[in-house]
């Protein structure tokens, strides 16, 4: 990571980052600010490098980070990240994510962007 403090405190920051992290999982796409995808991209390329070690170690400590919630087919989302996108990415070397900048948010200008699973 940057170390980009994103206008939070360092819990408020982490939780934002895990909750991201999670969607992305989860969801494949989300919608968020540029800077917060950029962010979130780190956390999210490094939990997929530890499913494609695929061991018990390795799914402790991205259970520690990852939300518990459930995806539309009925798995956790560390479930889908060790079943479906650790063997989906086995062969690639990193990049597992991309960021895409989208228009400026009404209101306050901000700059938007996807941030989706390649």
């Amino acid at each position: 990571m940057n170390n980009r403090k994103l206008g939070r405190t360092a819990d408020q920051r982490k939780a934002m980052l895990r909750n991201l992290a999670t969607d992305v999982i989860v969801y494949g796409k989300i919608n968020t600010t540029y800077t917060r995808a950029k962010e979130t991209q780190a956390v999210v390329d490094s939990l997929i490098t530890l499913a494609k070690k695929g061991d018990l170690a390795a799914r402790r400590q991205a259970a520690s980070y990852v939300r518990n919630v459930k995806c539309a087919d009925g798995k956790t989302a560390v479930q889908k990240l060790f079943d479906e996108l650790g063997p989906k990415y086995k062969d690639r070397n990193g990049g597992y994510t991309r960021v895409i900048k989208t228009e400026d948010r009404r209101g306050d200008a901000s700059t938007m962007a996807f941030i989706e699973l390649i």
